[in-house]
């Protein structure tokens, strides 16, 4: 009986040794191996087996990683307080220096990301943050992800959310939008006026050079006149009459 119960023992040893050995790493993983303390190599995906006891095994997600950068306090290159948030893209390249040489690669690209957000924000205008997004946009995630290629992450993608300006501000930005409005009103009323003095002028000098020209203009006006409903029709005198009549008096 104590044989049979040593037997029963060392078989439920090696089943439990066996079930530690046995590894299954997922398709977006990869099982990093440490052997007594050293770098063995990443494996995955798929089964395989490591040394009880002598192996331990940190798996690491390759997927994309969405991380969310908390807003930031930062202060313009012309002196305007702002507060930005933005998502940063990224996943791991190298599983092995996403372990090896970072404590923990998320939080390591979430405070790079925080930094370089706040540095970034510090070294443009208000108005180029506001107009030029995409371009910062990319100039953040080529500084972070030069940044995390060390620890075998890459940076795909960083994009800000939402700026966030003092109200004074957005008062003053808007009477100087306003402002633009009207400028560009008035520069285009005025070039209205323009135009049509250029064709009034034109016009003029077609009736001077054709004199019945203006005759036919004068009864195109009174047919207007006339089909509206009016009792009054107003009819120009011929300057021509009073020519004749002055021209025989002087006789």
């Amino acid at each position: 009986m104590i044989w049979i119960g040593i037997a029963i023992l060392i078989f439920f040893l090696v089943i439990i040794i066996l079930a530690s050995a046995i590894k299954i790493v997922r398709e977006y993983e990869r099982g990093v191996i440490f052997r007594l303390g050293r770098l063995v190599g990443a494996k995955g995906p798929g089964l395989f087996f490591i040394i009880p006891m002598f192996d331990k095994m940190i798996k690491i997600d390759l997927r994309v990683h969405v991380l969310d950068v908390p807003v930031q306090e930062a202060i313009t290159s012309d002196n305007v307080p702002v507060k930005v948030n933005a998502v940063v893209y990224f996943r791991v390249m190298n599983s092995e220096d996403a372990v090896v040489k970072i404590q923990n690669f998320l939080q390591g690209t979430s405070q790079m990301a925080q930094t370089t957000l706040r540095s970034i924000i510090g070294q443009v205008e208000l108005d180029e943050l506001l107009k030029e997004r995409e371009k910062i946009n990319q100039r953040l995630q080529s500084i972070l992800d030069e940044a995390t290629d060390a620890w075998g992450v890459k940076v795909t993608a960083v994009e800000i959310k939402d700026v966030q300006i003092p109200e004074g501000m957005q008062r003053a930005m808007a009477k100087a939008a306003e402002a633009e409005r009207e400028r560009r009103s008035r520069i285009i009323m005025a070039e209205g006026e323009l135009q049509a003095a250029e064709k009034l002028t034109q016009a003029a000098k077609i009736i001077s050079s054709q004199p019945s020209a203006l005759q036919l203009r004068m009864l195109q006006t009174l047919t207007d006149v006339a089909s509206e409903k009016t009792t009054t029709i107003f009819l120009p005198f011929p300057i021509e009459f009073l020519k004749a009549l002055t021209g025989k008096e002087k006789k």
